[in-house]
């Protein structure tokens, strides 16, 4: 008897990691990764090969779509962004579930999306396509201002500005144009509603099968760091009864009217004056999510994703947990540098309620800059309530320590940049808690994490 047919996953950056998918797999069917050709597969294919089969992918659809289909895969499925098209090509040509190529064209430009939710009369948000220089004057005009500028297509916050003013308008436009090539759009600004100490927005998660859509949980989140950074989730969100019906509801008309009819959806509403307004739709499991679910309800999302990408039903929604379970991002410095140290792990780790602290990040590591969302570390937890949680991060966050250097000066951030010039604590939560320290002039780095 033959191996049964595998699930065929399209794997790059932006991913939830090999493991996860090894795991949430598990059980099911044997898994074969589709690889591109990027620094991000190359660095991680011994890690795959040793998962699961490893085709490598031509980037010629004709091609591919033969390779693929000598797997006889039972499923085709993607956690990443950036391969959403390509995944929806193969299943489209293999005929197995999935987006269609239309639906991953909506879910991947912001503007045609955009205009689709307008068209079905589920959120308007006013918003202009940008395709080059000679646009940008109109686009403005249209929209607005405060504005939103963002590229058509993207993800992570990447590329993604404020614009309150004529003169930061001015501002974005050079260096929008700087490099020709790439589109944008131009959005209204939601000004979200008075938050407090969380975000002023959610994501709901949603599971789509033969038997429709269902929201899986709903997301809350730490506030932004500007311009539009995020670091952070939680579960359940604070919302009540009657928001968390209205975000669930918009949520669900977004993903039906986008034309979804299989997967997991992370659709981002924020939270404003007037009622819940949509940021955007993902087609795919959100950023770190199934690490939350699983700590949280005991839920695998990896394997609910591949439950409905193998033709299943939507799961019922997990049991919203008792305690509040979250996780925070220590956010890459907006301005160039190389990591020269991060420490504070082992006084973090020592805290009650703080369940793991992971860094990302290595002393010697360039990181690039700009406002994107790029993660440093993943700080993670539960506590009994919104408030114990917050209590928990403002003693956490200033023990952590990011030092940077870009060859000509030092400098020093902290996770959250409105802690960024606090005095870090003097004593340690713990006595066993070594000391982190680095030594510059000897070139001898010494990290404890």
């Amino acid at each position: 008897m033959g191996e049964p047919a595998p699930l065929a996953v399209a794997y790059d950056v932006g991913s939830v990691s090999p493991a996860e998918i090894a795991v949430g797999v598990a059980g099911l069917v044997p898994v074969a990764f589709l690889l591109p050709h990027s620094p991000h597969v190359r660095k991680l294919r011994p890690v795959l090969s040793r998962l699961g089969r490893v085709v490598q992918l031509t980037g010629r659809p004709e091609r591919d779509v033969v390779l693929v289909r000598r797997l006889a895969p039972a499923g085709v499925l993607t956690f990443s962004e950036n391969l959403l098209r390509v995944t929806a090509g193969l299943a489209h040509d293999l005929g197995l579930p999935g987006h269609t190529p239309e639906v991953a064209e909506v879910l991947t430009d912001k503007y045609r999306q955009r205009e689709r939710l307008r068209v079905a009369g589920v959120d308007a948000v006013r918003c202009h396509l940008v395709p080059d220089a000679a646009a940008w004057e109109r686009a403005l005009s249209a929209v607005g201002l405060p504005a939103v500028v963002k590229p058509v297509h993207g993800q992570g916050s990447r590329g993604t500005f404020a614009v309150r003013d004529r003169v930061e308008a001015e501002g974005v436009r050079s260096r929008l144009f700087e490099d020709p090539g790439g589109a944008w759009v131009v959005e209204e600004f939601l000004q979200g509603r008075p938050s407090g100490t969380l975000g002023d927005y959610v994501s709901v998660e949603t599971a789509t099968g033969p038997d429709g859509t269902k929201v899986l949980a709903m997301t809350g989140k730490h506030p932004l760091t500007p311009p539009f950074r995020e670091t952070g989730q939680f579960w359940p969100a604070a919302l009540p009864h009657e928001d968390h019906a209205a975000v669930s509801d918009l949520a669900v008309r977004a993903v039906t009217a986008l034309g979804v009819t299989t997967g997991v959806c992370h659709t981002e509403v924020k939270l404003t004056p007037g009622g819940p307004r949509i940021i955007e739709v993902n087609g795919r499991l959100g950023g770190h999510l199934n690490e939350l679910s699983r700590r949280a309800s005991g839920v695998d999302l990896v394997r609910t994703a591949a439950l409905l990408a193998l033709g299943a039903p939507s799961p019922p929604a997990p049991t919203p947990p008792g305690r509040v379970y979250f996780q925070f991002n220590g956010l890459a410095p907006v301005r160039p540098g190389q990591l020269r140290a991060l420490t504070g792990g082992d006084d973090v780790r020592c805290l009650e309620g703080i369940t793991g602290y992971r860094p990302y990040v290595s002393p010697g590591d360039h990181l690039p800059g700009g406002v994107g969302s790029v993660f440093m570390d993943l700080l993670t937890g539960d506590v009994p309530d919104h408030r114990a949680m917050v209590d928990l991060l403002n003693r956490a966050l200033p023990l952590l320590r990011y030092e940077f250097t870009d060859g000509a000066t030092t400098w020093i951030e902290h996770p959250r940049q409105a802690q960024a010039d606090d005095p870090a604590p003097q004593n340690p939560p713990c006595a066993t808690a070594s000391p982190n320290r680095l030594e510059t002039d000897s070139g001898n780095r010494q990290q404890t994490i």
